[in-house]
């Protein structure tokens, strides 16, 4: 009987446990819906072949410069237009590689050592943050209104020195999510629900923008040179 028990118990304690090794990091706030609608709506981001959009995914180097090409269309750029680089891990045939390329002569995503790109290589959400920033414009703050700027956040000391600026100008934007204790998880590898939320901010910006009002014109009155 004491055996049986025993058993029992530790029956228990196995089944208890593999919910824990089964989970899926968790994504750093839980992403609104139409967050995703408006990224995939704008064709920014796209759903895989089963039409899910699976937010709780991690984000490669290479996914993340074909997203950064399209919100930005850093394809216009006249930067683009320079010969092509010699990148060992990209070759022509890489679905990215025109993407890479073009991150890459705009200055918005940088190679490693020895011109190698790691396109299969997990993102940072210091890094992917960096990278929209760098596109969207980072702000030229002092040292010391980044460090006002992050102080409300608890984990703001995790964020590595080369992001700072770069993760203010966000935040100062609005284009931020957080956890439910406000913080950052600069550290944590960047979701496709991560990137989603950031592009759909930036979206929602574009999209308030006022017209450029017309000048009304005064009969009679001096034109301008």
């Amino acid at each position: 009987m004491i055996r049986q028990l025993s058993i029992t118990l530790s029956l228990m304690a196995l089944l208890q446990s593999l919910p824990a090794i089964a989970q899926v990091p968790e994504s750093t706030s839980e992403i609104p819906a139409d967050s995703i609608q408006q990224v995939t709506a704008a064709k920014w981001m796209t759903n895989f072949s089963d039409g899910k959009f699976y937010p709780e995914r991690l984000l490669s180097r290479a996914e993340l410069a074909s997203i950064m090409v399209k919100a930005f269309g850093l394809n216009k750029r006249e930067a683009v237009n320079k010969e092509n680089l010699a990148i060992p891990d990209v070759p022509r045939s890489h679905w990215a590689f025109n993407d890479i390329q073009t991150v890459l002569k705009t200055d918005i995503m940088k190679g490693y050592r020895g011109n190698v790109f790691f396109p299969n290589q997990k993102v940072t959400r210091a890094e992917a943050l960096a990278i929209f920033a760098q596109a969207y414009g980072v702000f030229q703050f002092p040292d010391e209104a980044v460090n006002e700027i992050l102080a409300s956040y608890p984990d703001a000391k995790s964020i590595p020195t080369w992001a700072r600026k770069a993760i203010a100008t966000v935040a100062t934007e609005g284009f931020l999510n957080t956890d439910a204790q406000g913080n950052i998880s600069p550290l944590k590898p960047v979701t496709r629900g991560d990137m989603a939320y950031v592009l759909s901010k930036y979206l929602q910006r574009q999209q308030q923008q006022p017209e450029t009002p017309e000048v009304p014109i005064i009969p009679n009155s001096p034109q301008s040179p």
